[in-house]
């Protein structure tokens, strides 16, 4: 069984979601910072109209941090859109089987592309597994919405 995904670059290492979950890639977002918001949040943005949330995927990962904010990968989740912020240019690719487990949360798997791995991200489990920032986005963008 084959699976279509999204590749994210982070640093050296590729990550993966399914293209199912991705709605679209903004070149150069502009974040508006959130004072309080946690170190994974970088902010929201406008995106014709509708708030999103930016999130620091290395952080999310717990790999580390995203230095540049010049790529958002913005996929679907069950409380809306949110941005990933990657360090390079997304690609469609093509995966298989997993040929090994991913210790890093919020992952399914490591599957073998174009003479390399990548990991499989669970959108879910990485955005909304984080239960308090999901409570902080939710209490942070909000206000944004409404006003």
């Amino acid at each position: 069984m084959t699976t279509s995904v999204v590749t994210l670059p982070i640093g050296p290492d590729r990550y993966a979601v399914p293209a199912s979950r991705v709605r679209e890639v903004v070149a150069d977002p502009r974040p508006t910072r959130l004072p309080t918001a946690p170190a994974m949040l970088l902010g929201a943005f406008n995106l014709r109209g509708e708030v999103v949330p930016m999130f620091d995927t290395a952080a999310l990962l717990g790999i580390g941090q995203v230095s540049e904010i010049t790529v958002a990968v913005v996929v679907t989740t069950p409380a809306g859109p949110a941005g990933l912020v990657v360090t390079g240019l997304p690609k469609v690719a093509t995966i298989g089987d997993a040929v090994a487990p991913s210790e890093l949360r919020g992952t399914l798997g490591v599957y073998p592309i174009d003479g390399g791995f990548v990991v499989l991200l669970d959108i879910d489990a990485l955005l909304l597994g984080h239960a308090s920032s999901s409570a902080a986005t939710a209490a942070l963008v909000d206000p944004l919405v409404t006003t």
